[in-house]
C-alpha cells in the first residue's frame, strides 16, 4: 500500500449513528494518527477507509450498504486501498458474514469490543493482504488510556460506561454493545481533568443508560456520585450527559443536578410511547403515570429545566387509541423538542417477531401528525424565551460565515452575529427572536472564559 503523493499514509473515517459511535471514531482516529496516518476529507484520497456503522434503524443500515457499493468502484481504481467496516452492523454475526460474502472489496471487519486492536489489525493486513474478520463475541475488559483525536476543541464526549442491560423489545443495542460495564471513577476523573487542562469548556458523559452507572462496580457508587465529583474539577464549565432511562432516574440524582453548578439543566428522557400497553410490550419498565410524576418532580426542583424525549410511532400493536395516548402525553408534558421515529423491525429483537405490525401507510400518517404537533409546542416554548437572558457557549460557525452557533445550558441553539474568534467563549445574550428549532440572540456581555 503506497501513497504516491506523500510519504504520509492517509485515512478516512466515516461515522454513522449515535454519539457513542462518534466517540469510538475519535479513538480510532487517535490510534491511526499514532501509527503515522493523516486524516483526509475525501475517501478518494485515502490509503485506508473505515466505516463505523450503526444498526439501530433500517435507514442507517441502508446508508451503509449504499456507501459499501460506492466504495467498490474506488477499490477497482485503487486496488491497494484498505477498506474496513466496524461498529454495530459488523458486530452482528449474520451481517458480518453477509458483508464478507457480498462485498469482497471490504478487507477488514471488526466489531464494537476490540477497536483498541486496530493498529495490530492494520499491520497484519498490510503484511499479509488477506481479508480479516475479527469480531469478538463477548465484551472484554475496558481498555483505558487510548488516544483520541477530538472533533471539537470546545466540548468533548467522555464515555463513562458501555453496553446495556435493559433489553427493550425493539432495541438491538444490548446484543451489539454487550452488557453494562462501568469505568472506574478515577479513570473518568483523569480524562476530564486532562480535557480541562487542554482548554475544553464542556464535557458530555456518554452511556447507553448513564443512570445505571456504577451498578456493576465492586464499590458502592452511582451516577449522582460521579456528577458530584466531576462538578469539582476546575476549568470545566458545563457537564451534560446522555442517555437516561426514565425508570432509573432517582430523586437523589435530581437533587444532585439541582445543586451542581456545572451540570446543565437539560433532561433528555426518552418516553418512547404514551400508552401503558405499548410501554409494557416495549419492556420499558414504567408507566405513563410514573413518567408524569418524574417530570413533575424535575420541574418542581428545577423550574427552568428543559425536557426533551424520543418517541417511536407504529410499534407493533399500536392502536389509534395508543397513539392518541402518546399525543396526550406530548400535550401534557410539553417537551422542548422530540426525536421522533417510525418503528422498523430489527432482526434479532423480540419486537421483530410480533405479529400485529402496523401498516406502513398508517405509521406514516401518525408520524406526520405527531411531528406537526410537537413542532407547534416547540415553537410555543421557544417564543417564551424571547426577551430572556441566557449564558451561552459559542460552539462553532453556522454555514453562513457571519453566524455563530451557541448553546444555552438548557441545550437550546442560539444564533449570534460574529466570527470564528468567538468559538470557545461564554457570552451573556438576550433572546430577540424564536423559531421552532433555534433562537436568535444579541450579545450583552462576555462571560468569564
Amino acid at each position: 500500500m503506497v501513497n504516491q503523493n506523500n510519504d504520509k499514509q492517509k485515512y478516512f473515517l466515516q461515522t454513522f449513528g449515535c454519539q457513542m459511535n462518534e466517540r469510538d471514531s475519535e479513538t480510532m482516529a487517535g490510534l491511526l494518527e499514532g501509527m503515522g496516518y493523516e486524516p483526509v476529507a475525501n475517501a478518494e484520497d485515502a490509503d485506508i477507509i473505515i466505516l463505523n456503522t450503526c444498526t439501530v434503524r433500517e435507514t442507517a443500515e441502508n446508508k451503509v450498504w449504499g456507501r459499501i457499493g460506492e466504495l467498490k468502484a474506488l477499490k477497482s481504481k485503487k486496488p491497494d486501498v484498505i477498506i474496513g467496516i466496524c461498529g454495530c452492523m459488523a458486530q452482528q454475526k449474520e451481517t458480518a458474514e453477509k458483508i464478507r460474502r457480498k462485498a469482497p472489496h471490504i478487507e477488514l471487519i471488526f466489531g464494537t469490543h476490540n477497536i483498541h486492536e486496530l493498529p495490530e489489525m492494520i499491520n497484519r493486513l498490510v503484511a499479509e493482504r488477506k481479508p480479516l474478520l475479527n469480531v469478538w463475541n463477548a465484551e472484554g475488559s475496558i481498555v483505558e488510556n487510548l488516544p483520541a483525536r477530538r472533533k471539537s476543541k470546545v466540548k468533548a464526549f467522555v464515555s463513562i460506561m458501555f453496553g446495556c442491560n435493559n433489553f427493550c423489545t425493539y432495541c438491538i443495542v444490548p446484543y451489539v454493545r454487550g452488557r453494562e460495564r462501568s469505568r472506574q471513577i478515577a479513570d473518568i476523573v483523569r480524562e476530564v481533568k486532562s480535557l480541562a487542562e487542554q482548554g475544553y469548556k464542556e464535557v458530555t458523559l456518554l452511556g447507553q443508560n448513564v443512570n445505571s452507572y456504577g451498578k456493576d462496580l465492586p464499590e458502592k457508587t452511582d451516577f449522582s456520585d460521579l456528577l458530584e465529583v466531576l462538578n469539582e474539577i476546575d476549568g470545566i464549565r458545563r457537564i451534560r450527559y446522555m442517555t437516561s432511562h426514565p425508570r432509573d432516574f432517582t430523586s437523589k440524582l435530581i437533587d444532585v443536578i439541582a445543586r451542581s453548578e456545572k451540570v446543565c439543566e437539560h433532561f433528555h428522557l426518552p418516553v418512547q410511547s404514551g400508552s401503558n400497553s405499548i410501554l409494557k410490550k416495549m419492556n420499558r419498565g414504567y408507566t405513563r403515570e410514573y413518567y408524569f410524576e418524574l417530570v413533575a418532580e424535575i420541574r418542581s426542583k428545577i423550574p427552568h429545566a428543559s425536557i426533551t424525549t424520543d418517541i417511536i410511532v407504529g410499534f407493533p400493536g399500536e392502536t389509534r387509541q395508543d397513539f392518541e395516548n402518546t399525543m396526550d402525553l406530548l400535550d401534557k408534558v410539553r417537551y422542548d423538542s422530540a426525536f421522533t421515529f417510525v418503528y422498523n423491525k430489527r432482526s434479532g429483537t423480540p419486537a421483530a417477531s410480533m405479529t400485529d405490525q402496523v401498516p406502513d401507510e398508517e405509521k406514516s400518517k401518525r408520524i406526520v401528525e405527531l411531528i406537526e404537533f410537537q413542532n407547534k409546542i416547540s415553537l410555543e416554548k421557544n417564543l417564551c424565551e424571547v426577551g430572556r437572558e441566557h449564558e451561552v457557549l459559542a460552539e462553532g460557525l453556522k454555514n453562513s460565515q457571519n453566524k455563530v452557533e451557541a448553546r444555552t445550558r438548557t441545550n437550546k441553539l442560539v444564533l449570534l452575529n460574529g466570527d470564528s474568534n468567538m468559538i470557545g467563549n461564554m457570552y451573556r445574550v438576550k433572546i430577540v427572536k424564536a423559531g421552532p428549532w433555534h433562537l436568535d440572540g444579541e450579545i450583552l456581555s462576555s462571560g468569564k472564559n
